[in-house]
């Protein structure tokens, strides 16, 4: 069986560039819609360069956090792979 850590990552592993998911809709997709924080938590705790942590967002189009330069390196990223910011 695999652990929500786990399961989190295979959720996040594919989301297309391009395409966003908020920390609340990968904690649902994981199992647990109520465990958003913790998706965001094991985002910022990230450092395996196959999951696109910088893809997912906060669900007020905030782009949240990045362990690898900051929101303004996500922001660019994102923009990057065709990703509209909003805000």
């Amino acid at each position: 069986m695999l652990t929500f850590t786990q399961k989190v990552h295979n959720v996040v592993k594919k989301i297309p560039a391009g395409k966003v998911m908020t920390y609340k809709q990968v904690a649902e997709k994981a199992g647990n819609g109520k465990a958003a924080r913790a998706v965001a938590n094991l985002m910022a705790k990230n450092y395996d360069l196959t999951i696109p942590c910088h893809r997912v967002i906060r669900s007020d189009g905030g782009v949240g956090g990045y362990n690898r330069g900051g929101e303004s390196k996500k922001r660019a990223i994102l923009q990057s792979e065709g990703y509209e910011m909003v805000n």
